[in-house]
């Protein structure tokens, strides 16, 4: 099956399609990479989605334009992969769709809402697609996130050593996740994959960038403001205190939580306010120290790294050198780009979806089961589903390299995608 995954994640700066042809093959789902389509917002879309997200304030009117607008854009972006990549033959489109709001009360997820609607992206290419993908975690108790749980415990961790003790897969190995939020994924102590957000990446980073530039700037491009600072350590003491940090997981965060008016606030509550550059380097130091803490805590050999902050030179330093011994690589070295992880991802969740099979990692989410995620809306043409695979569920994931696969772009993108 020829799938198209999409995501739009917290940085809220571009859309990634890759495809992928996705088969299962006796205990394996095997992927095959056909390639990655990004565009970036256009301008008018990016301005009315930032100015929907909290903290603030909206009308219904101003979110059922928003969710049709981003609808028609995710249709013609699946569209162009569609023709760029698969020879227009693909047979599935999975949308995460744009988060704008996760609620989260205390230590449990209560909603999430992702818009885009479907049924555009339908109309617009003729294929069924795979939407909503958080919401059924969360009705089993789980936080809906981060759903990529799923790829890195069949892709990246080491094998269970409580299913195989003659196994043990080498150093303890996790992934990482830098978008606008970090998560990580890890074994713990009994062989259960646990996965959760650490905290702020690129989100306050960027918040930071935006508002000292007037919106000039959106990211700190290169790492140039951190490379330049200086780390204010009583401000990043004061930005380490922040409670989320302390809770156990599972657990789950975004920008509804680390946004421009949080940190405003921290900043203001000092008396004075550190330079735009020191600022930058300050938060980046504070998600290299969140993810160094992590390595410790799980006693990491190796950290797997993607998402978009892979491109910041600054905070990959930063986080080499804190989390060291740990070692510190990239996806890529697993046969899946670090820019493309993340929709290859959802191209996988869609997949084992309408294969009738689970997405969810209840010991990483908190969910009472195993769930079939999302919602399904038919294409064009008649509905017809796979048969149910025999057997158990996958336990691996193989990529099977073809030719080079392409990457294609209709413009340059900033800060790259954000939790999954």
């Amino acid at each position: 099956m020829r799938v198209i995954g999409m995501l739009s994640g917290t940085s809220y700066d571009a859309v990634d399609a890759a495809v992928a042809e996705l088969a299962i093959e006796g205990d394996a789902v095997v992927l095959r990479p056909r390639g990655l389509h990004t565009e970036p917002y256009p301008a008018p879309l990016r301005d009315a989605l930032a100015a929907c997200l909290p903290p603030a304030t909206t009308t219904l009117e101003a979110v059922c334009r928003l969710d049709t607008e981003l609808g028609r854009f995710f249709g013609a972006v699946a569209a162009r992969a569609n023709a760029a990549l698969a020879a227009g033959r693909a047979d599935l489109v999975v949308s995460h769709g744009q988060t704008v709001y996760h609620w989260v009360s205390g230590a449990r997820a209560r909603g999430t809402l992702q818009l885009g609607a479907a049924a555009w992206i339908a109309e617009a290419t003729g294929l069924p697609v795979v939407s909503d993908l958080r919401t059924r975690d969360i009705a089993r108790g789980g936080q809906g996130a981060p759903l990529a749980a799923l790829l890195d415990a069949l892709l990246l961790l080491n094998a269970d050593p409580a299913a195989d003790p003659a196994d043990p897969g080498g150093p303890a190995r996790g992934a990482l996740n830098l978008g606008g939020i970090a998560n990580i994924t890890a074994r713990g102590d009994g062989g259960e994959v646990l996965a959760y957000d650490l905290g702020p990446a690129n989100a306050l980073i960027d918040a930071a960038v935006t508002e000292a530039t007037g919106g000039a700037e959106r990211m700190d491009a290169g790492g140039a403001r951190a490379a330049r600072g200086r780390v204010d350590r009583a401000l990043l003491a004061d930005l380490l205190a922040e409670p989320y940090y302390r809770l156990p997981p599972p657990k789950s965060t975004g920008k509804e939580r680390f946004h421009a008016a949080y940190l405003r606030a921290r900043v203001e509550a000092r008396g004075h306010a550190p330079t735009a550059d020191d600022l930058v380097a300050t938060l980046t130091e504070l998600t290299a120290e969140l993810v160094a803490r992590a390595c410790r805590a799980h006693g990491l050999g190796e950290l797997v790294v993607s998402g978009g902050g892979v491109r910041n030179p600054a905070l990959m330093a930063r986080i080499r050198a804190l989390a060291a011994p740990t070692r510190v690589t990239g996806a890529e070295e697993y046969g899946l780009p670090a820019q493309a992880k993340e929709a290859h991802l959802f191209a996988l969740l869609g997949f084992l979806t309408v294969n009738g099979l689970p997405g969810n990692v209840p010991s990483a989410t908190g969910a009472s089961g195993p769930a079939v995620l999302g919602s399904l809306t038919p294409g064009a043409g008649p509905l017809r589903l796979p048969e149910p695979p025999a057997g158990a569920a996958p336990r691996r994931l193989v990529i099977e390299p073809v030719e080079p696969a392409p990457q294609t772009a209709s413009g340059s993108r900033s800060g790259g995608p954000g939790r999954a």
